[in-house]
């Protein structure tokens, strides 16, 4: 849904639109609506729809009747009614969704809440827009510094300024109520604007300023979710979670809006299961649940007293063996019902790669003759033996034991014997 200019370089980086959030399919914006009307005509004799949809900052969106009938598209920079003054906004849908959409939202085209289109925004109004925009980053620092000087248990998440530049409106977060009324009288000398203050839960905040979840993707508060529904402890019993707060909280510190999704398919199948308080009475002893598993449908048990022994069960043996508990009848032993589970636990795999072998790339590469002179070579420059440095490092004098080095030894002892044998006769 992005546009076609936020494509991928030559290099694999990405281009980046860089219309600073004013592109022509509204694809790179948070909450996006695709049109899928856009390419239906409308029957003959049939009026478009007068509203328009109109985004401003961080997917703040508010429905705007084009009373002029000016002709407008997705992506036009318009100047809207506010009171007092005027805001500047992107237009993010036309034509007879709208009408979908503020149906969905229960928004009434005759409401007083739902203004006017003044024109399309001029280049001063754009001027105007961006000068206040840039002034938000640092003014949201200072504004913190003056709330921690005052010592006011909030914080202040984000600051908007309205299209003229007349009035800021500072988002903040509390847990109890806080007295700013000398916070405002602050800012207003500060800044010279007019102050506007509004609370915001802290679901609303991690929406408002987006980031990445623990599954790799983008919130799916910033992305596409817009009711905030309340979230249990009690769903994350549900699906067998471990009630760690560090997993399931996410950026806003409550609990994720995604322990929702799938509680109701886990609840449905929680309803074939027995109830796991439920103990059963066998003749070998009382047998308790230690463990469920829901997506196989069995149960683990345990005697009392027995609590390393885990019999695996499943579902229809457990609640036979309840209804005959419930006919005052005992069954002998779980064993019987255990015994009775074959785990097949032999995995078939399928050739998706054709008639190329997986394991193709670990083979090693490479000509065997050079392996074979890599191993002369190493076989030459090895290091000689134990045996062979400890016969070298002997003393020439000493007898190394062995029958080479003992026979020259002898030989030489007879020729000295045989001559003094001769002197001795002489």
């Amino acid at each position: 849904m992005g546009c076609n200019s936020c494509s991928s370089a030559k290099d694999g980086q990405p281009k980046g639109c860089k219309n600073n959030g004013t592109c022509g399919t509204d694809g790179c914006n948070k909450l996006t609506v695709f049109d899928w009307l856009s390419n239906m005509s409308l029957p003959s004799g049939s009026t478009p729809f007068s509203c328009v949809e109109v985004r401003f900052k961080n997917g703040r969106k508010s429905f705007f009747k084009n009373t002029e009938n000016l002709s407008l598209s997705i992506g036009d920079v318009v100047a809207t009614e506010v009171s007092p003054g005027h805001d500047v906004g992107i237009v993010t849908l036309t034509g007879e969704l709208v009408r979908i959409q503020m149906k969905r939202k229960k928004v009434e085209q005759d409401s007083e809440d739902v203004k006017k289109i003044y024109r399309k925004a001029s280049q001063k109004d754009i001027d105007i827009w961006q000068k206040s925009r840039d002034k938000e980053e640092k003014m949201k620092v200072r504004a913190r510094e003056i709330a921690i000087r005052l010592e006011l248990q909030m914080k202040i998440s984000d600051i908007e300024f309205q299209g003229d530049g007349s009035k800021a409106t500072f988002y903040y977060t509390a847990e109890e109520r806080v007295d700013f009324r000398q916070l405002i009288k602050e800012f207003a000398h500060e800044f010279s604007t007019r102050i506007e203050m509004r609370q915001v839960g802290f679901r609303q905040e991690a929406a408002r300023l987006g980031g990445i979840g623990s599954c790799g993707r983008e919130l799916c508060c910033s992305t596409w979710l817009t009711d905030f529904r309340s979230v249990n402890t009690s769903a994350a019993r549900y699906q067998q979670l471990s009630l760690n707060p560090q997993k399931l909280a996410g950026q806003c510190g409550k609990l994720k809006c995604c322990l929702n999704y799938e509680l109701d398919a886990y609840i449905d199948a929680l309803n074939s299961f027995p109830k796991t308080e439920t103990k059963l009475q066998t003749e070998k002893g009382t047998a308790v649940c230690q463990k469920i598993d829901i997506f196989k449908g069995l149960l683990w048990y345990a005697y009392e007293g027995e609590w390393m022994n885990w019999h695996k069960i499943s579902t229809e043996d457990v609640n036979e063996i309840i209804a005959a508990n419930n006919n005052n009848e005992t069954v002998a032993s779980l064993e019987e019902f255990a015994s009775d589970l074959i785990e097949n636990t032999k995995t078939e795999f399928e050739n998706v790669v054709g008639q190329d072998s997986l394991t193709r790339f670990d083979r090693p590469k490479g000509n065997r003759r050079r392996r074979k002179n890599r191993n002369k070579r190493k076989n030459t420059n090895k290091r000689p033996s134990e045996k062979q440095t400890a016969v070298s490092n002997q003393p020439k004098g000493e007898n190394s034991g062995s029958k080479k080095t003992n026979k020259p030894k002898n030989q030489r002892n007879k020729k000295r014997r045989s001559r003094n044998r001769n002197n001795d006769k002489s």
